[in-house]
Order: structure tokens, then sequence, then C-alpha cells
């Protein structure tokens, strides 16, 4: 747990591996997740490392199982349910799986290929099935033509149409040739017109489409087809027909000379097509047995091929000693698994069966460690939101959960409405009590997958909306009147304010004031939220923004104060006792002088002033812009001695920038002074005393005085590191202009609490008298 407020405290080890037994060692660290590694040959190239062939082998290996799984899935072949974490195989198991996922993919791709041969064939007869079919149309409308014509005509071709038909090219003489096939239905426009463009009308072409769509056996896409049939006149025609069908794609199939040939290919083509049909659903039996076979092991081998990559990925990560018979680690490692790291390393020996076992060394080093922050389902989305904006540096106060209270309140601020709550705690728990379930869990679509993950935060963001709903007193931008309201009407007229004469007058007026000035009218405040009367007030609009925006900001203050406050732990872990002098403290006079005083003026005018001297109250507004230009203000001021205060207050705002950009800079410039100063007398206490336990505690004092690793300190060899002033000045410069000018923005920023809040309650009011528009009018219509 206390990783969650803090990151782990990290070490480096060094892990001593014997070649017989490193991957078996990397395999139970990797199974257990604690160990980061670091690389030991940054110069080496990925391809000239020792174990890149069998990283080659273990992509070969994804690259079939990635086959297969498209092939499980296009055959829509469900995949074993259950977790399934198997464990790396062994080096000598690798071949197997390599031999099995080889023939497997063999084995495949040929019942997929001759599957494809098949189904391409099937294509070819059916398509020239109909084309036999449909050009027998053809030569049946244009014998039933001739039979129709005058048969006293000289000159037949004579005509309005430019076009001759088949009896005009047989009287002269012609030697007519057909060319019939299909062609796709978007181009047969075009197809028609490059004919008589380029055979200039020697040429009939009759084309009808198809009823059926045919499908592309390679794409499996749906496509319309039209089937055609040219008659042309001359050799050379014929060969600029065929020329051009290549252009276009067709499929060409030879046209019968007769009618009885024509019948003969027909019950051939029907024979064949019924034998295609049998052979390929019999492959598809067969295709079919291979996906199941291969979907029983393929998830399993997934996760094993992954792991083992790592694992090699890993192993190019090491160095070999001299003798080449032992590896060497580096690795990052919480602390407080040390214990557990040993216990993988020995689990790992004895699987391996080596005589050596593998052993771990702590050593020192001056490297800035990982941070690790734990985490588990709840906290890891909270953790996810505050790392999306940056990761915290080692050791730092983690803000994550701090952060589970503060964005969902938040939210809630902005979208405070007790239905809306409701709706999506409701949906939240839903998915939390069925988070284990596999079809929530394993689903290919996005949306869903991020409002799963994010379940609790869904789920506390619903929660607190139906907390601020309570507050707002808003239910689908309805009130409710649990308590019934402290404004009270009868008092108006038990006191004469209004009175009986006056009924007519009252009635017809469609606007009347309460004076909470009255004795019995206002009898005190709504016990939980805003009383549900201001629902019917004509300046209801105008009370919720006013109260709505000062939340905002007494919000936005509190959560920025919070956040500096939180800097006081890190200062003090690192034992930077001077940052709380010279960063803490004027970051937090900056904001409590200007801002902080905002706070103090919005409280005060809601205490101070009751509703009989409302109309005497300054704006605060003003009294804050009178506050920079330092001038008093026309009106009365808000309290005694207010103009003196304020001044007051700028000037230490004022005063505070300058020490927040100059006092660390400067410190630690006279701190590296002095103890350059101080180098020689240090040094020869250090070799004076020989004891390892006074120099532990002159260095835990001179941590004491800020000479850590964060500011400057000493290196490891004992010689002294030259602060670089320029560099310290120029980041605490941008540190200043960033907080002075972020104090401003972020307050400002926080207002869209108050917008957002407002819009929200807008929409949903202007839905709801949709709602009730509907539901009223529904009998009458």
């Amino acid at each position: 747990m206390g990783s969650l407020f803090r990151s782990e405290e990290m070490c480096l080890a060094q892990l001593f591996l014997q070649s017989g037994s490193a991957y078996d060692c990397i395999s139970e660290l990797g199974e257990l997740g604690l160990v980061e590694f670091r690389d030991l040959n940054p110069s080496v190239n990925a391809f000239q490392r020792k174990f890149v062939n069998e990283i080659k082998r273990c992509e070969d290996m994804e690259r079939i199982l990635g086959y297969l799984l498209r092939e499980i899935k296009k055959a829509d072949i469900a995949l074993p349910e259950g977790e399934v974490n198997p464990v790396a195989p062994l080096p000598k198991h690798v071949m197997d799986i390599m031999e099995q996922l080889q023939r497997l993919e063999l084995e495949l791709s040929e019942v997929t290929r001759n599957k494809e041969k098949l189904q391409k064939n099937l294509l070819e007869l059916t398509e020239y099935t109909h084309m036999l079919r449909i050009t027998r149309n053809f030569v049946h409308r244009n014998a039933e033509r001739e039979s129709v014509r005058p048969q006293y005509e000289e000159f037949p071709f004579l005509e309005k149409d430019v076009v001759m038909d088949y009896s005009s090219m047989q009287r002269l003489g012609a030697k007519l040739g057909f060319i019939s096939g299909l062609i796709q239905r978007a181009k047969i426009e075009a197809f028609e017109r490059m004919l008589w463009r380029v055979c200039k009308g020697y040429t009939i072409l009759s084309y009808a489409e198809i009823d059926e769509c045919l499908q592309d056996p390679y794409t499996g896409e749906s496509t319309r087809s039209v089937v055609f049939l040219i008659s042309y006149w001359g050799d050379q025609i014929g060969q600029k027909v065929k020329k051009i069908c290549d252009c276009y794609h067709c499929h060409l199939y030879p046209y019968p000379n007769s009618n009885e040939e024509r019948a003969d290919v027909v019950d051939g083509l029907r024979t064949r097509i019924q034998d295609l049909h049998t052979v390929l659903h019999r492959t598809e039996d067969y295709l079919k047995q291979v996906l199941n076979k291969a979907s029983e092991s393929v998830y399993t081998w997934g996760i094993q091929v992954k792991k083992m990559k790592a694992i090699y990925h890993i192993l190019n990560l090491c160095s070999f000693d001299v003798t080449n018979k032992c590896l060497i680690a580096e690795v990052w490692c919480p602390v407080n698994d040390l214990p557990a790291l040993r216990r993988a390393l020995e689990e790992g020996s004895r699987k391996s069966g080596a005589t050596v076992p593998s052993f771990v060394n702590r050593i020192p080093s001056n490297d800035t460690p990982p941070t690790l922050i734990r985490t588990n389902k709840f906290t890891s989305g909270f953790q996810n939101i505050v790392d999306a904006y940056g990761v915290g540096s080692y050791r730092e106060v983690n803000p994550a959960p701090y952060t589970i209270i503060t964005f969902p309140f938040l939210f809630a601020v902005m979208f405070g409405d007790l239905g809306h709550g409701v709706i999506m705690a409701v949906f939240a728990l839903w998915m939390v009590l069925y988070e284990n379930d596999r079809k929530l869990k394993k689903t290919r679509n996005e949306i869903w997958n991020t409002f799963f993950e994010g379940r609790y935060i869904i789920l506390m963001m619903g929660i607190f909306s139906v907390y601020t709903g309570f507050i707002y007193n808003d239910c689908f931008s309805k009130s409710l009147n649990l308590f019934g309201s402290g404004w009270n009407v009868k008092a108006m007229f038990d006191h004469g304010v209004w009175t009986y004469q006056m009924m007519d007058t009252l009635q017809s007026n469609s606007f009347l004031t309460l004076d909470p000035n009255v004795t019995g009218v206002f009898t005190g405040p709504y016990p939980l939220g805003i009383d549900p009367i201001w629902n019917l007030a004509s300046n209801r609009l105008s009370f919720l923004n006013s109260y709505k925006m000062k939340m905002s900001v007494i919000l936005g203050i509190i959560h920025m104060s919070f956040g500096v406050i939180l800097g006081v732990f890190n200062h003090l872990h690192f034992r930077r006792k001077y940052s709380l002098y010279l960063v803490f403290l004027p970051e937090l006079l900056f904001l409590l002088c200007l801002f902080g005083y905002l706070v103090f003026m919005i409280v005060y005018k809601w205490l101070a002033f009751t509703a009989r001297e409302s109309e005497k109250a300054p704006s605060i507004l003003i009294q804050f812009i009178n506050m920079f230009i330092m001038q008093e203000g026309s009106g009365e001021p808000l309290y005694p001695g207010q103009a003196g205060l304020q001044v007051f207050l700028v000037l230490i705002a004022v005063l505070s920038v300058p020490v927040l950009l100059l006092g660390k800079p400067l410190y630690l410039y006279w701190l590296h002074k002095g103890r350059n100063n101080m180098g020689m007398y240090r040094g020869y206490e250090r070799v004076r005393r020989s004891s390892e336990e006074e120099i532990s505690l002159m260095r835990a004092h001179d941590l004491e005085e800020g000479n850590s690793l964060d500011s400057h300190s000493s290196s490891s060899d004992g010689q002294s590191e030259e602060l670089d002033f320029a560099d310290v000045f120029l980041h605490q410069s941008i540190h200043t202009i960033e907080y002075c000018l972020g104090c401003i923005s972020n307050t400002a920023s926080y207002l869209r609490l108050w917008a957002l809040s407002l819009a929200h309650a807008r929409e949903v009011y202007q839905r709801s008298c949709i709602w009730s528009f509907f539901f009223t009018s529904a009998p009458e219509l």
C-alpha cells in the first residue's frame, strides 16, 4: 500500500546466469514481472547480437500463427474459452512447435489453394452456363425479328440505324464471327463506346445482365456481371475486338456454332458443376477439420512464442564474461522483492539442472532508478490518468490516490444530476459485477474496451454525481421536495405585505417577490442542497450562476493549494530543507495572498451580510480589481481596514516572486562555493576516520545540509561536481514563470466547472421539456 502513495524503493542488482540455466532463469523472472533489465550492449547492432537467429525463428512462428488465426476467424471457428497462461517452452521443445506449425501451414495453404482453384473453376463454369443461356435468347430475338421483316426490301441496310444487324451482313456475303463472354456491370457502358469508336460500326453488341450475383473466389465480394455477344465482320475487326476485351478484363468463352453443339456443351457443364460442388464440399469439410485441429492449440502457442521471443530479447541485453560460460545482466528491482528474485533464480537453476547456481549481487549506482508504482484493478485507471500527464520522478509523491477522489468529484460538479448519476452508477456496477466475463473483456470494439477498462472510474463518477445531484437538488432537471421548502408564502399575508383585497392583482401578476426580511417568510435553509422553490423562481439562473461560479473558484484554489502542499513531502523525503523556505513558502504565499484572499472575501461576504444588508454588500469582483490597482472603491469597504490589508498582501505576493526565482539558485551557488573551500578539510577528515560508520554519519550530515544527489552533490569517486549555475537558474526561471502564470490561468480554468454545469443543466432541462410535451400531448394526438 505504501507504493501507492510513493513509488517503490529500487536498487540496481547484477545477475550472474549460467549459460545452461539462463533461459529458465529469465523465464521465471518474466513470470514474476519484478525487474527491468538494462542494455549492457548499447553499441552492438540489433542484427549482430548473439540470439538474433532465435528471435528470427520466433518471428517466423508468429507469422505462421497470424496466418492460422486469420484463417480460423475467416472460417468463424470459436477459440477455446478460459484463461490460458502457459509457461515459455523449453529450448528443446521449440523445434517440435516449429515443425507442427510448418506442417499446419503447409497443409492449410495447400487445401486453401485447392479450394480457391475449385471455386475459380466453378465460377468459370457458372459464367459459361449463364453465357450460353442468355446468348441463346439473343439468337431467338434476331430470328423473330427476321421473320417479321418484309421480303421485298432490296437494300435492307439503308435504314436510319447505322448499326448493321445479322441479316444485313449475311445478305452482303460477309464472313461473320462471334465473341461472347462476361464483363463487370460498371464497365459495360465504356466498353460499348470503345467498340463503336474502334470498329466503326462493323460490330453488333448485344448484352444482358445476369439475375444473380457472382462471388469472386479471391476477394469474396459479390459482383454484378453482364453477358455480351459481339458479332463482327472480318478477321481484322475480330482481332481489335479481342484486344478491347483483354483491356477491360472480360471473361471470354467459346461460342457454339449450332444448337446441337450448344445443347451438348450445356449438358457437359451441368455434369461438371455437380461434380465440382461435391469435391468443393468435401474440401471445405477437410479444411474445417484442419482449422479445428489448429484452433485447439493456436492460442497457447501464441502466448508461448511471445514469451520465448521476450526471453531471447532479454538475453540479447546481457553480456558474456571472458569465458563465455556465464551471462551477466543488470536489473532494476524493488528492494522488498530481492528475496523473491533470489528464489526465482534458484528455481530456474533447478529446472535446468545446472550444477552451478545463478546468483544476484546488489551494486551501488548513481543513476536515477525507474519509477515503479504498484496498482490493482481499481487504482490502475486513475494511475493511467495521472501518467497521461507525466510519470513522476523516482520516490516522488504519487498524486493518483488523491485523484481517486478529486477526479470523479470535479466531474460530478460539472455534471451533477441525480438521475444521470444513478444511470452511470448502475451501468458501471453491472460492468464491475461481470468483469470476469470473457465476452465483455475479449472484444474488438475499442469504444467498449475504453468503457470497460474505466468501469471503476465511471462507478465513482456516478456515485459522486448522485451526491452533487442531491446538493443541486436536480434530478433530470426537476427539483425534489423531500424536506419541505424553507420559504413560506402565507407569512406575506399574515404580516400585511399582501392583502386579500389585492387577490386579483396577485393572480394577474405572473412574478411575485418573496421578501426574506419579513418574519416567517424564510424559516431556514433547506436541510440538504438547494431549496426546491428556486426551480420556480424567475431569478433561478442568476442565483445558480453566482452560487456555482463562486463554488468553482473555491474548489479550484483548494485543489491547487493541496497540490502545492504535497510538494512538502517531496522536499522532506529528499532532505531538501532549503526548498521549504525558498520554493514551497513563496509558492504558497503567492497563491494564498492573491487567490486565497479571493476565497476569504467570498466566504466573508456570505457570513457578514444578511438578506436585509445584501443591497449594501460591495461587489467582490470590483474589490479584487481595486486590490491590484491599489486604490479604494467609491462604495463602502467589505470590512474595516480592507485597503491596508490588500496592499500588504499584494506586496507579499510580489516579493515572493524574486525569492522563488533567485532563492534556490543563489543558495546552491553559495553552498557549492562553501563546499569547495572546505574540500581539503573534509578529505582529510575522511582519510583520518577509518570507520565506515563515521563516514556514513558525515554523509548523512551532508544530506541534512542539502548536499544530496538532487542538489548537485559530490560524485562517487570523491571529486566534487561543477555546479552549472546557468542551468539551475534557467530551470528555476521556467518553474517560476510557469507557476505564477499557472496560478492565474488555472484559477480561470476552474470556471469551466461552473460553465459546464450550467450547460448540462440547461440541456437536460430542454430535453425534459420536450419529453414532457410529447407525453402530455400524446392523448390529444
